[in-house]
């Protein structure tokens, strides 16, 4: 089935001359039609900066063992904030099944969210919250997950937000449109399906969990759970960015366990 849905795009900018709020809808890349996005939320800090350092493991030669090793010196000198010292970038996908389509529905609280949700950072913060709380809460009803992050310091947050964009703009090429769905579209709701939900952040600091979601449950409430309590901190502007991304959107529309495995091939199973 094609899904042709579209989805909000809710982008606050702060910097210290300039303040603006942008909405934007109706952005429609197209790797596969096999899967659609509602919901996605943004907000941006502009940054100054340069080089990136990366959590991720590199093939070991002996240039980059050398780079490795100054990468952790640098961290020890990092200045701390509230949150540990430098940024991380973080994306954490859960794929969930379900019956239920109302209003109380993991699709339905999202869709909600995704109307009603402020644009300034305390709400976007508090949005991740929720999300998190809500895949808690259906943690048995989950059939797959996966996380990755990378680390920057404090010097090189615009390489930071160029992953954060990296990661979000990958995602959104998955879908053909993105859309809120109205309130009361769950009255023509159709029968089980498979729920993708994708949360990438930009959060401050190194000490918020982002391995092992997918190779045990709990492992996954352990990122889930981490993400929920670190966006709070300092009243959510340790946050510099997340967006939320979620399929099906429309409440008619089925995703099967095939879809998930061509456009999600990097969640793995439990």
């Amino acid at each position: 089935m094609t899904r042709t849905t579209i989805s909000v795009l809710l982008t606050y900018s702060i910097s210290i001359f300039l303040a603006s709020c942008r909405v934007h809808g109706a952005f429609v890349p197209s790797l596969s039609n096999s899967a659609t996005k509602p919901a996605l939320f943004r907000k941006n800090t502009y940054h100054t900066t340069t080089t990136t350092t990366s959590t991720t493991t590199p093939p070991p030669t002996t240039a980059l063992v050398v780079r490795n090793l100054f990468d952790g010196l640098s961290k020890v000198f990092e200045e701390s904030n509230s949150l540990g010292k430098g940024i991380t970038v973080g994306k954490v996908q859960v794929a969930l099944t379900t019956t239920n389509r109302s209003k109380s529905s993991i699709m339905g609280i999202l869709a909600e969210a995704a109307r009603t949700t402020g644009n300034d950072s305390p709400s976007l913060a508090k949005l991740s919250e929720d999300v998190c709380l809500a895949l808690l809460r259906r943690s048995d009803e989950w059939v797959g997950a996966c996380s990755e992050s990378k680390w920057f310091s404090g010097k090189e947050g615009a390489i930071a937000e160029r992953q954060f964009n990296d990661w979000s703009n990958r995602e959104a090429a998955k879908f053909e449109k993105e859309y809120v769905p109205d309130s009361g579209s769950d009255d023509k709701a159709g029968g089980p399906t498979t729920v993708v939900v994708s949360l990438i952040v930009e959060i401050k600091g190194d000490t918020t969990t982002f391995d092992g979601a997918g190779y045990s449950i709990s492992g996954t409430r352990d990122v889930l759970s981490s993400i929920s309590s670190d966006c709070r901190v300092d009243g959510g502007y340790c946050l510099n960015a997340a967006e939320i991304f979620w399929t099906p959107s429309d409440f008619e529309e089925v995703l099967t366990t095939r879809d998930v495995v061509l456009d999600f091939p990097e969640i793995i199973d439990f």
